[in-house]
């Protein structure tokens, strides 16, 4: 049985891709800061015939990672998968933004992610394994009001594909998965101060489904990237 280990699990496309990776079999590492929430979800899986462990971890604060992935790994499962979800987002002018800010979104958007994969890979690299980076057109567009967030983006991109190069020779792959804008608690933040036709978005189930694609790939390949955009395009 093959197991995944999926950051910011606790909501939106996290707990989705939580959900469905439980259906088709998956064993579960899952992490993200709220812990009720966790449990939750952890109690909602735990009929799927599926292992399932959580930690509360606060990614914001770069001291309590490196301690909370030990003890998630605490319990014999290695990851064959790892989906870096978290994230998050702020609007408003790029230089309008104080230090304090800017340092929070690149911790949570490119350091934690840094953080984790020091943490993780070196245990998968036995096995070989897949690293699924969760990215965002923003990485490749330029939006008003959103730069820390395609700063952020644009240099996971960047990262996912240095992983990629340098992992190869451990049988480790990288990916990103690009995504448009996506129905999830993201735009329910108080950090974002802009709204859209959410209705038009795409729906969290799409993405952990597409998650779960690329999960099942085979060893011997890797779809790089794949984008996942509304139909109804940009917004």
């Amino acid at each position: 049985m093959s197991t995944v280990l999926i950051t910011g699990a606790s909501r939106g496309i996290g707990r989705a891709t939580a959900k469905v990776f439980a259906e088709a079999g998956w064993d579960l590492l899952l992490l993200a800061r709220s812990k009720d929430d966790l449990e939750r979800l952890a109690e909602e899986i735990e009929n799927k015939k599926v292992k399932v462990f959580y930690k509360s971890i606060d990614l914001s604060n770069p001291k309590n990672i490196s301690k909370g992935i030990i003890e998630l790994m605490n319990n014999g499962l290695v990851p064959s998968v790892l989906i870096n979800n978290a994230g998050v987002a702020w609007t408003g002018d790029l230089l309008s933004m104080n230090l304090e800010k800017w340092e929070w979104i690149i911790q949570m958007n490119l350091t934690s992610i840094f953080q984790i994969c020091s943490a993780v890979v070196p245990l998968m690299r036995q096995q070989g394994g897949l690293v699924i980076n969760v990215s965002s057109h923003a990485s490749r567009n330029v939006f008003p009001q959103w730069g820390a967030y395609c700063v952020s983006k644009a240099a996971l991109a960047s990262f996912t594909k240095c992983l990629a190069e340098e992992e190869r020779k451990n049988l480790i792959r990288a990916c990103t998965l690009t995504l448009g804008s996506v129905n999830s608690s993201l735009w329910d933040s108080d950090t974002v101060g802009m709204q859209f036709d959410r209705d038009s978005m795409l729906s969290v189930d799409q993405v952990a489904f597409e998650l779960l694609h690329l999960a099942n790939q085979p060893s011997n390949q890797i779809i790089e990237d794949i984008t996942l955009m509304p139909s109804a395009g940009a917004f």
